[in-house]
């Protein structure tokens, strides 16, 4: 296995997807050895870096983050009421019209089990 998928840094796209298909190969295993799991750790790492260097994605401002949490989960502006306390605000909030406050990125971030940096 080791001869074809020799470790190194992923350079191109076809080098990419190469390794990608051995790391599915690898994934779908019944039992690896341990040797094959550091192989597969190698390898996602390297896949890892060749995606952030050349599909970087952008941060999402915290209303669209919180939108798109709330999509994901079919809420509605009125399901975080008891977060915002009104409609005004939350409707304001969710349009990006006003910036999350600190107390409302804490809650925002325990409603939905996620790092209060999404928000702020």
């Amino acid at each position: 296995m080791l001869a074809r998928t020799l470790p190194a840094v992923i350079e191109t796209e076809a080098e990419n997807e190469h390794f990608l298909a051995e790391i599915e190969k690898l994934i779908d295993k019944e039992e690896r050895s341990p040797e094959e799991d550091k192989l597969l750790d190698l390898m996602t790492t390297l896949v890892e870096n060749f995606e952030a260097k050349n599909y970087p994605i952008p941060d999402a401002p915290p209303h669209e983050a919180l939108r798109e949490l709330m999509r994901s989960r079919g809420l509605k502006q009125r399901d975080l009421l008891g977060i915002f306390g009104s409609d005004g605000i939350a409707s304001e909030v969710v349009n990006g019209k006003r910036n999350i406050s600190r107390a409302h990125a804490k809650s925002l971030a325990e409603f939905f089990r996620v790092p209060v940096e999404l928000f702020i």
